[in-house]
């Protein structure tokens, strides 16, 4: 069943349009020009300016956070309104990680390192250095505030023993409900060991590939698997696994992007950043890798077996362009993730997968970066939540 809450249509801000006056300030914009990388203007429109030293503080909320602090995502499918204006930590000995049999290798390209864990160039991120650390603890923080400040949607139980996340990255979700539920163990798995030295006593990661045979027949109560875009091959057989290691009556979540790029309004049409928008997942299909997860993840839980499930849509804006003071703040995260991390993302996959240039790359870029400070351009995404539960014993 797929879980809407109809909202009325966001106001339009007739005034400064800023999230709050010590957070966010705007101004006019220039336009983008076309996509042709060539043809592409190298100064950037200053039209956003997002103060990360007050926008950063809110990444170290934890625990027992509230609706009232994070506030709420709208969870609709009505049209968007618009305001009137147009670090890494790496493991050091003796941490709880566990490496697989085959340690992880890295592939370089220009600045950044990307995984070749098992398999070369299956992923378009890198491997998280600071810039890409930062940008996964907003990413990290946008969900928190996209969910109202949880965790997580599912109806998982306080007393829940076993918990297993899947793509863990630097680990701060695992450590984080970790110390919401003392009494869980949790395991984190992902390709590289980035994570922390100093984790909760019931915390500990793995290095693995979670595209192959999970490496034991262990099962888990809890198994939360999200942000997967570009990375899975195979997503039934994931999802699949998934259930194979869910205990009976166990939930499993998933949360993932449509990386669609839309506007409700038209503001998109014929802009840069809908060209790269729609560049991007073309390569990620041309590399076998499903760059918009969200749209399936309800067919694949329940082809799996489970049972119970419930979806939900959240718009995402790119910026801080909504009248709506808890969508500006939204969009600012989203903003900031995406201004810090479009260059790591995109490098891989214009460079190795459609042939561009590294110099026509940067071009281009510079002319999408100029796109996203445009508020005059109402664009964003959809984030999909999807839980099922494993059915238990007639």
């Amino acid at each position: 069943m797929t879980s809407e809450a109809p909202q009325p249509a966001m106001k339009a801000d007739v005034s400064s349009g800023v999230v709050d006056s010590e957070t966010l300030t705007t101004s006019h914009a220039i336009p983008s020009s076309s996509i042709h990388p060539q043809e592409a203007s190298v100064n950037e429109a200053p039209a956003i300016d997002v103060d990360e030293e007050v926008l950063v503080p809110h990444l170290n909320r934890k625990g027992d956070a509230t609706a009232d602090s994070y506030g709420y995502s709208r969870l609709t499918r009505h049209p968007l309104q618009a305001t009137s204006g147009a670090t890494l930590m790496s493991m050091a000995e003796g941490t709880s990680l566990q490496a697989a049999s085959s340690l992880t290798g890295e592939l370089f390209l220009k600045q950044y390192r990307y995984h070749a864990f098992k398999d070369s160039g299956k992923h378009s991120s890198p491997v998280a250095k600071p810039a890409t650390n930062m940008s996964q603890s907003i990413f990290d923080q946008m969900t928190r505030v996209m969910q109202g400040g949880k965790l997580f949607e599912a109806p998982v139980p306080k007393s829940v023993q076993r918990v297993l996340d899947l793509g863990c990255g630097t680990g701060l979700w695992a450590m984080e409900f970790a110390e919401e539920h003392p009494s869980a163990e949790v395991l984190g798995v992902d390709l590289s060991p980035i994570q922390p030295n100093f984790v909760p006593p019931n915390v500990k990661f793995e290095i693995d590939d979670i595209e192959l045979d999970f490496p034991d027949s262990r099962t888990y109560d809890y198994i939360h698997c999200r942000y997967m875009s570009y990375a899975i091959k195979n997503w039934p057989r994931l999802v699949q696994q998934v259930y194979e290691h869910t205990v009976p009556n166990g939930i499993a979540e998933f949360t993932d992007y449509d990386l669609t790029y839309r506007s409700d309004d038209g503001t998109l049409d014929n802009t840069t950043l809908k060209a790269w928008g729609d560049d991007l997942p073309r390569a990620g299909r041309m590399m076998g890798r499903e760059p918009c997860p969200g749209l399936y993840l309800e067919k694949w839980v329940r082809g799996a077996g489970f049972t119970n499930i419930e979806h939900k849509v959240y718009k995402i804006p790119l910026g801080p362009w909504p009248a709506d003071k808890h969508l500006k703040m939204l969009g600012a995260y989203n903003y900031l993730m995406l201004m810090q991390g479009i260059e790591a993302f995109s490098l891989r996959l214009f460079i190795n997968v459609l042939k561009w240039s590294y110099e026509e790359v940067q071009v281009l870029l510079t002319k999408v970066r100029n796109d996203l400070k445009d508020r005059r351009i109402h664009a964003y995404t959809e984030m999909h939540v999807v839980w099922g539960q494993k059915p238990g014993p007639e």
